[in-house]
This record gives C-alpha cells, sequence and structure tokens, in this order.
C-alpha cells in the first residue's frame, strides 16, 4: 500500500556494514556491457558493505529509449538481471547491498523483474526503486525528443537503504550519487554536511568507471600489469575521506597516477556540481597510502546549483560511412579521384546528402614491407534526415566505382544502408520541479526534498602558477614522456586532463601547456573555444574543447566521437621538453 513518508534528510543514520566509522563500497559496472562475471568477482573477492554498478551513459539513454518504443515494458539494462541470477543469492549471503542505475527508463519495471528473479531462485530480498527523473512527459522539450532525464542525487537512495532496501534500482541519477547515497544512509549525513558528502562525491566519481581506477585507459600501463584489472572499492570515513583500494589478488594497480586520471575523467572546472554538493576538486589531495591503497582527503563541498542537469535525446536522421583504402603511390591524387566521382554520383541521382565529409588518414609509409602500412583510409560519412539520401545513394554510388575508380580500389567494409543516429542535449530545470522519490520495500512514496541552500555555479579563478623551471636545454620528445592524460566527452565538448608525475615536471607543464599551445598541438581545436582549468594539489590541468563532439557521442560526428583518445594523441606530440625531465 503506498503512503507518504517523511523526508529522506530527518531519518537517523542507519550503518550498512560492521563498522559504524567505515562503509566499503565496491564497484562492478562502469557501463552497460561491462565485464559480465565482474559483480561475483566483486562479491567473491573480499569484505563489501556495498556493491555499486553504473550501467547508464549518454548514448545508452538513447538506446534504451528505443527499447521502450519497441516495448513500453522495457527501458532498463537487461544484463543486470542476467548478473544477479547467480550474484543475488552471494550478496543476501554475504550481508552485501546492491545499488545500480540500472533502472534506466523504467526503475519500477526492473525492481518488478528482480522481485520475480529472487522468487524463482528462493531468495528473500527486499528491493526499492527511485524514480522522478523521467521528465519526458512534462513536454515542452521541442519536436523528436525521445528520452528527457534529469540527474537526482543521493537522497532516494539512502532513503531506501534506511528502510531496510537490499537492492536499489535506480533511473538516471549521477554516477556518483550511486556511492553518496549509501554513504549518506550509513554515516546519517545531512544536506548541510557539505564537506563529508563532497569527499563521497568525489569517491564515487572514481568508482562510477570501474577498472579506468585500477589501470584501466591508464597512460602508463606499461609500467603495470593490467592485463585484467580488478573493479575498485572505496573504504569511506566518516568526514569524507577514502581510501579507493582493490580485492587483494586482482590484476591492475591502484596508485596515484591511477586515481588522478580517474578524478580528471568528463570533468571540467574546480567547481564538480551535482545535485547533493558541490564538490572543489581543487582541494582534494591524494596521498599513496601503500601498494594498491591510495587515499583522497581535504575534499570540501559547496551547496549545489539550484537546477538539476537534465538530458534529452533525439533522433537526428540517418548516418552512413564508408572507407576506402588507397595504397601505394598518388594517394592524393587517387582520393581526389574518389571524391569526384562520389560527387558525379551524387548529382547524376539528383540528391546530394544534407551533410557529406571526406577524411584522408595518412596512415601509409614509403617502401612498406607489409600491404597494410602502405594504405591510407578515405573515410566517407554523410548524414541526412532521408535513410535514402544516406542509404541507396551512397552505398550503390561506391559499390558501382568497385571497376571504375583508382588502381587497387577496395574498401574495409561492405556500404551499408545507413543507421539512425542521436543528438544530446543538456539542459538545465529547477531541482524544486523534480519529484525525487523513494519507492521503499513496502510500497511507501518517499518524496525527497530539493537542497534548502543552493549557490549559482560560477568559474572560479586560477590559482598561482608554482615558479617555472630555470632555463636549461631542451629536446625535442613527446609530451607523454612527462605527463599522462585522460579524455572524455562531455555532451558535445571534450574534456583533457593532463597531470605531471613530478613537481619539475608540473613546474614546466603549468607555464608551457597554454590553451594557444594546445591548439597548435591539436590543430582539431583551434577554432573552437578551449578553457582551461588549473589544479595544483593533483598537478594537473583540465582543458575543456567546446563542440569538438558536434552534437554528442550518439551523433559520431568524429573517427573518435567519445573523445576517449584526444589525450593519448596530446601525449603523442613533440614539444621542446627539458633535459633535466628526461
Amino acid at each position: 500500500m503506498s503512503g507518504d513518508g517523511a523526508a529522506a534528510d530527518a531519518t537517523p543514520a542507519c550503518p550498512l556494514g560492521a563498522d559504524p566509522d567505515v562503509l566499503r563500497v565496491g564497484n562492478a559496472s562502469g557501463f552497460y556491457g561491462d565485464r559480465f562475471d565482474a559483480l561475483r568477482e566483486m562479491l567473491t573477492g573480499g569484505p563489501l558493505d556495498v556493491l555499486t554498478g553504473d550501467y547508464l551513459a549518454e548514448l545508452t539513454m538513447l538506446i534504451l529509449g528505443r527499447d521502450r518504443l519497441k516495448d513500453p515494458a522495457r527501458g532498463y539494462a537487461r544484463t543486470f538481471l542476467r548478473q544477479l541470477e547467480e550474484g543475488l543469492g552471494l550478496a543476501v549471503e554475504r550481508g552485501v547491498r546492491i545499488v545500480a542505475n540500472a533502472g534506466g527508463l523504467n526503475p519500477a519495471g526492473l525492481a518488478d523483474a528482480v522481485r520475480e528473479l529472487a522468487d524463482k531462485a528462493g531468495v528473500p530480498v527486499r528491493v526499492a526503486h527511485v524514480e522522478g527523473d523521467d521528465l519526458l512527459a512534462r513536454g515542452g522539450w521541442g519536436e523528436g525528443v525521445l528520452t528527457a532525464n534529469a540527474y537526482l542525487g543521493g537522497g532516494g537512495i539512502a532513503a531506501a537503504l534506511r528502510a531496510g532496501a537490499e537492492v536499489v534500482v535506480t533511473g538516471r541519477v549521477t554516477d556518483a550519487a550511486l556511492v553518496g547515497g549509501a554513504a549518506q544512509a550509513h554515516f546519517g549525513w545531512r544536506p548541510e554536511d557539505l564537506d563529508p558528502l563532497a569527499g563521497a562525491v568525489v569517491a564515487g566519481h572514481v568508482l562510477e568507471c570501474g577498472t579506468q581506477a585500477t589501470g584501466g585507459n591508464y597512460a602508463f600501463f606499461g609500467d603495470h600489469d593490467v592485463r585484467r584489472p580488478g573493479f575498485p572499492l572505496a573504504e569511506i570515513a566518516r568526514d569524507g575521506s577514502a581510501v579507493i583500494t582493490k580485492h587483494p589478488g586482482t590484476g591492475g594497480v591502484v596508485d596515484v597516477g591511477t586515481v588522478t586520471a580517474q578524478l580528471l575523467y568528463e570533468t571540467s572546472g574546480a567547481r564538480y556540481a551535482g545535485p547533493d554538493v558541490t564538490a572543489r576538486l581543487d582541494t582534494a589531495r591524494v596521498v599513496a597510502q601503500a601498494p594498491d591503497r591510495v587515499r583522497i582527503e581535504g575534499v570540501r563541498g559547496e551547496a549545489p546549483p539550484p537546477t538539476l542537469k537534465t538530458g534529452l535525446t533525439r533522433l537526428g536522421g540517418w548516418r552512413n560511412e564508408v572507407t576506402f583504402v588507397l595504397t601505394g603511390l598518388a594517394v592524393e591524387d587517387k582520393a581526389e579521384l574518389v571524391k569526384a566521382q562520389m560527387d558525379a554520383a551524387f548529382e547524376e541521382a539528383g540528391r546530394r546528402p544534407a551533410e557529406v565529409r571526406w577524411t584522408l588518414a595518412r596512415t601509409d609509409r614509403p617502401d612498406a614491407d607489409v600491404q597494410e602500412e602502405a594504405a591510407a583510409l578515405l573515410r566517407l560519412v554523410v548524414r541526412d534526415t532521408d535513410q535514402d539520401a544516406v542509404g541507396r545513394a551512397v552505398s550503390g554510388a561506391a559499390i558501382e566505382l568497385a571497376l571504375a575508380s583508382y588502381p587497387g580500389f577496395h574498401v574495409t567494409a561492405p556500404p551499408g544502408k545507413g543507421s539512425p543516429y542521436g543528438v544530446f542535449e543538456a539542459v538545465a530545470v529547477p531541482a524544486a520541479e523534480v519529484a525525487h522519490t523513494a519507492v521503499l520495500p513496502d510500497g511507501t512514496r518517499t518524496p525527497i526534498p530539493p537542497p534548502g541552500r543552493t549557490r549559482r555555479l560560477v568559474r572560479l579563478p586560477d590559482p598561482p602558477l608554482p615558479e617555472p623551471l630555470p632555463a636549461g636545454a631542451t629536446r625535442r620528445a613527446p609530451l607523454g614522456l612527462v605527463a599522462g592524460a585522460r579524455s572524455g566527452d562531455k555532451g558535445g565538448s571534450a574534456n583533457v586532463g593532463v597531470w605531471a608525475r613530478s613537481d619539475q615536471a608540473w613546474r614546466w607543464l603549468a607555464h608551457t601547456l597554454t590553451v594557444e599551445r594546445l591548439r597548435q598541438l591539436l590543430p582539431e581545436t583551434a577554432e573552437l573555444p578551449v578553457d582551461r582549468h588549473v589544479l595544483p594539489n593533483l598537478r594537473a590541468l583540465n582543458f575543456v574543447v567546446e563542440g569538438l563532439l558536434g552534437e554528442g557521442v550518439a551523433a559520431q560526428a568524429r573517427f573518435d566521437p567519445q573523445a576517449k583518445a584526444v589525450g593519448e594523441w596530446l601525449r603523442a606530440r613533440h614539444m621542446d621538453i627539458p633535459e633535466v625531465l628526461c
């Protein structure tokens, strides 16, 4: 039976583990499709109080939106259910609570499915879910919007755990809220406990991408065995500080570098805003404590913004791609021939796609011993609102060139009919207008009030830079010899976090890698707005490049649509580096 519950912040602490002063939170998923057996690995690898799973991303919401169009009962991450088939009994046996955002667009449906699974398995379990993020029915979003979801905080998760839930599934919450909500429940933090809340949010941000905190996708992977990195966990203390670690005997590594890299991932300025708190990344200190144990401390918190980020996805149209392989001599001339032939085919068909983009990647080298090393790649990407304009008109024309174009003509794959692409947009919605609700195991509906105190988000001024290195001899070398980097997507923008491995390298990096230098090193950014943020405690610079990804990851506007490798491109660029650093 439903009813109105009390506000979540009025409920006392509810320890989720044996130690009231420490909460052990693990992660078993960084995206929809992550390592399937990670949930079992984390439950059997060592002690935990809470196990989280992050299944949602901008592209995932679009995929789930299309699933919901086909079947309104769908819209959640179905792999989560399959993982629970063997993991649910283990979690209950070990007293581990499970918190996951796998509910996607249908958290109530997933909660019912978990109950059904538990009944079939004979495992009694209390299940709750969090809803209110889905704002599609509110309307006014414009034409063609498929999903509209506000990013909720951890209050609903905390309320569900305090009510005794053993499994909590949510819709769109912030990735860090999975950890933050559990910590709120365990320690009984109030909305005004901004510093502890901020510390938990930072810990959650480190955990949210799974093995990226334990050596996955790590710039200095060659220093460690990262063939199968274990998933991370955080030991969160009552003051919000946390030790990032992993289960004993699992692969990968947790060190200052892996944690710093993940702290910089998909962030912008020193203020890391969320629904519960704005965490000050410039106050975070990352300290090596022991092998595979890194402490994050000193994080300060501020009141959150008055609005919630709300992600909108829509189908933008149709997209097709053909990659021509150009081998040997006269690569540029061969490319011009294909372009002219395809342009003529479009004219003859009387239908040119709305967007036609050519990119020539000179992957070839002269006098190559291997044929593939003698080849360049000419990539054609077309987009239009009409599937026929990108399908038959493009694929047919490319196929007809097979015996009528440059010598050595072939393509990397047969041209297709085209596929739909998506568009992502972020808008701000007042937090007070979003009905954040925890639906408890007994069906009670508990409203989660918005923060009573908010603070408008403004950019912090950059702190003073360290003293520059004295002038001295330099040598031409890749930036990656002295600096790590990690990059990612933020809607249509990209972030590139760069950190130095030593104090001396930081003194050089902070003065040398300016916005102007970044634009020179990465010419694709030359005409785009670029903002640089300085984080001395992390010996890091964070660059935000607006518009690099066009209309977002689902639009696949560039070769690396999620900007995952922009940081590695930057590290591969050569600079005049002081010899004392090399």
